[in-house]
């Protein structure tokens, strides 16, 4: 009996819910950063510049290849860290 009672409670409540909640009363979701696809990018580049640093460190790359690779990975997280600075907005100056 209260199986049924909890059955039923749970289908009026969903019922409830679908039917009678409008559109208006969810609040809006959070806006998405401009930038946000630029911060993950610049995440994943810090990632592999750790890795790359731990594969050289165990022994898996030459000091040619942790280099130039090294090298290729700071280029890349320049333009995207300059790219994150233009498009943030400038401080009003007085």
């Amino acid at each position: 009996m209260n199986l049924i009672l909890a059955v039923v409670i749970l289908l009026a409540a969903t019922l409830f819910y679908t039917l009678f909640i409008r559109a208006k009363d969810i609040p809006p979701p959070d806006p998405v950063s401009p930038t946000q696809h630029l911060d993950e990018r610049k995440a994943a580049i810090y990632e592999n510049l750790r890795d790359l640093q731990f594969e050289y460190r165990v022994g898996k790359l030459s000091d040619a290849d942790y280099a130039q690779t090294k090298l290729a990975l700071q280029k890349e997280l320049a333009v995207v860290i300059a790219e994150i600075e233009k498009m943030q907005p400038k401080p009003a100056t007085k």
